[in-house]
């Protein structure tokens, strides 16, 4: 197939995604997000050396941590929602009555429970042109790892922003919208 010399033929657009955020609260989130590193893995090896000879073996698949840079609006509130995604993953404010009580942490089952967790799905949703999906990525089990919040400024015009880094233990990525019926699944 001669993709450059088909006038058919389409690339996809590094702007044209959508990233969906599940579980918060009653209402599920969409951004028109600044940036999002799509999931990307890598493959660990073992050596084995025998002989004279070495020999590679391919290992676990490794998935990288995901960030998202967000514009800060003011309804939504990201700074808000990514507060409270941190209190309902078990964080609490310390206080003396807290001390008393015992020991609050953080846990998976409260961060990414697929039913009752702070996050249910992180997905990421790709179109073309028309505005038809060709690509949706799912994080699965993921969970808030960090939030950094820009500088403020008087010198400054830009918009505030918040950069979200997500953990999770694989994904999806959905291609079938693509004309294809292939779905990748690690």
């Amino acid at each position: 197939m001669a993709f450059w010399t088909e006038a058919t033929n389409e690339p996809k657009r590094s702007y044209r995604f959508l990233v969906q955020i599940t579980g918060l609260g009653a209402d599920d989130v969409q951004w028109w997000a600044k940036t999002f590193k799509v999931p990307s893995y890598s493959v660990t090896e073992t050596t084995h050396n025998f002989l004279d000879n070495q020999y590679h073996f391919p290992g676990r698949v490794t998935w990288e941590e995901v960030t998202l840079e967000l514009v800060d609006p003011q309804s939504p509130n990201a700074v808000q929602l990514t507060n409270q995604m941190i209190i309902d993953s078990g964080y609490e404010i310390k206080s003396a009555a807290d001390a008393k009580a015992g020991p609050v942490t953080l846990s998976k089952i409260k961060a990414a429970n697929a039913t009752s967790g702070a996050i249910r799905a992180v997905i990421v949703s790709i179109f073309n042109s028309d505005g038809d999906t060709i690509e949706k990525w799912t994080l699965k089990n993921p969970w808030l790892k960090g939030v950094t919040f820009s500088d403020l400024s008087y010198e400054s015009d830009d918009l505030r922003t918040l950069t979200v880094t997500f953990r999770y233990d694989w994904a999806e990525c959905d291609n079938s919208g693509a004309g294809g019926t292939e779905q990748f699944k690690a």
